[in-house]
């Protein structure tokens, strides 16, 4: 896969996504091909597969720690380390472009609404740089939560990491403020589908064993 070189963020999207090939392809071979442009062109591309509302099994947890891990890099100031076991993992490439072009989307409706400069204390103050960093673990460990089986517990997630992603980028502290804001509704929805599920399971009990 050759690394994009035009300048639009959507475009090095798409221009990546088009050299995808039809079969697996490995979580390596993703991080090399984006390598000079820097981690957070990566979260982004990463993140565009959930932004569907059930995503593809077993991509959420390799894809999650890639994210963890690049934010421990930036919080760190280090180039990206993958373990060999991460580099090595495959993941399904043909059936994940479906999922990328929905994805891209949202990239490009952001793209309308973003605003380099906007808020840009937000996005880059003094010392706000480890704060965002570790938004995108938070984002990250969201995204590895197992309820991919539920509708949009991973596309909440997704767009809190790509909000985040793009408004660093482009320094636009409202969408990294909206990125904050995704995150906090991600952990509310899960702590709705948890306190459910304990009131279901209670009440089913409550049959089975009356009294």
């Amino acid at each position: 896969m050759a690394t994009p070189s035009t300048s639009s963020l959507r475009e090095q999207l798409q221009t990546l996504i088009e050299g995808l090939p039809d079969g697996d392809v490995e979580v390596g071979a993703l991080v090399d091909a984006l390598g000079g442009q820097g981690g957070l062109l990566l979260v982004i591309l990463l993140a565009l597969v959930f932004l569907i509302p059930v995503s593809i099994p077993g991509v959420s947890t390799v894809f999650g720690v890639v994210i963890v891990l690049i934010g421990v890099a930036r919080i760190r100031g280090r180039p990206v380390w993958l373990p060999a076991s991460v580099r090595a993992r495959r993941v399904p490439a043909g059936r994940m472009r479906g999922a990328l072009d929905v994805g891209l989307t949202w990239v490009r409706r952001l793209e309308r609404i973003c605003r380099p400069g906007r808020l840009a204390a937000l996005g880059d103050g003094r010392g706000a740089g480890p704060f965002h960093n570790a938004a995108l673990i938070l984002g990250a460990l969201l995204l590895m939560a197992p309820f991919g089986f539920v509708p949009f517990s991973n596309t909440v997630p997704g767009i809190a990491l790509i909000c985040l992603a793009i408004g660093l980028l482009q320094r636009d502290g409202l969408l990294v403020l909206l990125g904050h804001l995704m995150n906090m509704a991600a952990i509310v929805y899960f702590a709705l589908l948890i306190g459910g599920g304990g009131a279901a399971l209670r009440e089913f009990v409550s049959r089975m064993w009356p009294g």
